[in-house]
């Protein structure tokens, strides 16, 4: 894939990828209760799962440099990165355990990347009025 479609395709693959990672979040506890139920020692999840968040976190990375290289609204830009610092800063909490967040915590900075992707992918792309119009 040529970066000029990826950079024209950022907006789907950064919602693509925040949406796996809402699934990935919501399904967690359900992993928790099916594996409490088949194991009774070892580890509490696989290491791949944890991993998974890593991953999702990276592909929105990604998204958002090629996202921010196209929109015409700069608080979009802003608002997409905002929203992944915060998601950044919970699951790397998740991982090093800083404070005590809830479990839900994930789920706003996620939603947060849905939105701002799709909202920059509808209204924000060059040569639309309803963006390139005010900054």
């Amino acid at each position: 894939m040529k970066s000029a479609d990826i950079t024209s395709k950022s907006d789907v693959i950064g919602a693509t990828a925040s949406a796996l990672c809402l699934i990935h979040c919501l399904a967690t506890p359900l992993l928790f209760v099916v594996q409490a139920g088949v194991m009774s020692a070892g580890e509490s999840r696989p290491q791949w799962w944890g991993i998974l968040d890593l991953v999702f976190l990276t592909i929105s990375l990604f998204a958002i440099i090629w996202t921010n290289k196209t929109t015409t609204k700069k608080w979009v830009g802003n608002a997409l990165w905002a929203s992944w610092l915060l998601l950044a800063i919970v699951v790397l909490n998740e991982k090093i355990s800083w404070v005590h967040l809830a479990e839900e915590a994930v789920y706003i900075p996620t939603v947060g990347l849905i939105f701002f992707h799709l909202y920059n992918r509808k209204y924000c792309k060059g040569g639309q009025e309803a963006c390139s119009t005010e900054e």
